[in-house]
């Protein structure tokens, strides 16, 4: 005889689960998870992605690097090669490590911005992104610190959030990191006896906030991350993306032993292949590469093989200068538009290179609260507060101008001004009740780290 299912249950659903009081969870197995779970939010880039991917849309919202202008052709006849003639060791398991071939273009790479390694020191991950993650994972214990700028990037936020880190956020102005800020606040975590594990930094054209660290600061941060003992985690995707300069030196160029240094090939070549590194002293390689080993066995062979290919066959420096190019036009387009179209009252900064533009808004406006108003206008942005690990950033949002057209790009900020400006028309209709945002490094008066530490 067979069994009834009952009333309204689907064959391949799972019963309910019901607490002992007889309600019903939607996640039966939330007293299970591990408790770093709770970090574990998503995005407010990601949960941007399906609106802001509609063709009506304007999205100034994501940093998809524009590939339209990467010869498919050239890529095509490299993997067709690659497949011909070495098929079967680029579809087979690899080193831990990453493959050796590509570890020394690597190095040939970052010798562009000072740095003289050797490929023994260098551990090729699936991006930048998985360099960050094994980097925490093998220096953080919950409730370590970490130091970060003022705004910082919401994919390493995710991470040190996801390993229970306490963030401390540290000012920046137009010229990168302040190195009194710093300074105070590693004292400040120091005098409370809790222990940084690294300073973590975006030094060439910041993701979010579009400045640089300036030249003659550089040699004041190591020498206060030296003084103090303290590591930093360089993490410089976009350092050969600069539209007026030749690339600045690295961190890592001065100080060997007290920086680790993160690249990636996303922003030079294609996101999609997923290759990115990490070159860290000996000691810290080791680790790195059991922590690999112990995610992912290996990087993809086959990813790093098609870099390494075109590396090798393809004039990937005249790529790169096509790039910034491409990308210069495009954020003449959007800095044009603003200089023509925004009120008065707002602010932004004028980028050297990279994707992105950091927008003040007027006082009073608070931009996530606006993101549902600007999405039915047929733009989209993030919100400043994604960038934030304390709840500041109301104000400020990240503009991307990577990947539209100058064209839809002028369009995105003709919508985006006119919602700024229905919301400025509201708030001196209905007084200050619209509520008002505190933003600290770029914007106003940041007064030193935000997280309680006792």
């Amino acid at each position: 005889m067979s069994q009834q299912l009952p009333q309204n249950r689907h064959p391949d659903r799972p019963p309910s689960r019901h607490r002992a009081d007889g309600s019903t969870r939607l996640d039966s197995y939330v007293d299970r998870y591990a408790a770093r779970t709770q970090g574990m939010t998503a995005s407010e880039i990601r949960a941007l992605f399906s609106v802001a991917s509609r063709p009506e849309v304007v999205s100034l919202a994501g940093g998809m690097p524009n590939i339209s202008g990467l010869p498919l052709d050239v890529v095509g006849e490299a993997i067709a090669d690659l497949v011909a003639h070495r098929g079967s060791t680029a579809m087979q398991y690899g080193s831990g490590q990453g493959d050796p071939r590509l570890r020394e273009q690597i190095c040939d790479v970052m010798r562009l911005e000072g740095i003289e390694a050797h490929p023994d020191d260098v551990v090729v991950t699936v991006g930048s992104q998985q360099a960050v993650d094994l980097v925490t994972r093998i220096f953080c214990d919950p409730g370590d610190v970490v130091i970060c700028e003022a705004p910082s990037y919401v994919g390493a936020l995710g991470v040190f959030k996801a390993y229970q880190c306490d963030v401390v956020h540290v000012e920046m102005d137009e010229h990168g990191l302040v190195p009194s800020a710093l300074r105070e606040a590693i004292a400040h975590v120091q005098a409370a006896g809790k222990r940084i594990k690294f300073v973590y930094t975006i030094p060439n054209y910041h993701n979010p906030a579009g400045v640089t660290l300036a030249a003659e600061r550089r040699p004041e941060i190591l020498e206060i991350c030296r003084e103090a003992d303290v590591l930093v985690l360089e993490d410089n995707p976009y350092g050969l993306l600069g539209f007026d300069e030749e690339p600045y030196r690295a961190l890592r160029a001065d100080e060997a032993d007290g920086v680790i240094y993160l690249g990636s090939f996303s922003k030079t070549f294609a996101p999609g292949f997923r290759v990115g590194w990490a070159l860290a002293p000996h000691a810290v390689r080791e680790k790195l590469v059991l922590a690999q080993e112990s995610a992912t066995l290996c990087p993809p062979s086959f990813s790093q093989m098609v870099v390494s290919a075109y590396l090798d066959k393809h004039d990937w420096l005249g790529q790169i200068k096509q790039f910034r190019e491409m990308y210069r036009e495009r954020r003449d387009a959007m800095t044009g538009a603003l200089d023509d179209m925004m009120p008065a009252a707002a602010r932004w900064n004028v980028p050297t290179g990279g994707f992105y533009v950091w927008l003040t808004l007027p006082d009073g406006l608070d931009a996530k609260a606006m993101l549902p108003r600007a999405v039915t206008a047929r733009v989209a942005f993030v919100p400043g507060t994604a960038f934030f690990a304390d709840g500041f950033g109301a104000q400020s949002m990240r503009l991307s101008y990577c990947y539209p057209t100058p064209e839809r790009i002028r369009e995105g900020v003709r919508r985006l001004v006119g919602v700024i400006e229905e919301e400025v028309e509201l708030r001196h209709t209905f007084g200050t009740g619209l509520g008002t945002a505190r933003t600290p490094g770029l914007n106003r008066g940041y007064d030193g780290p935000t997280t309680d530490l006792t």
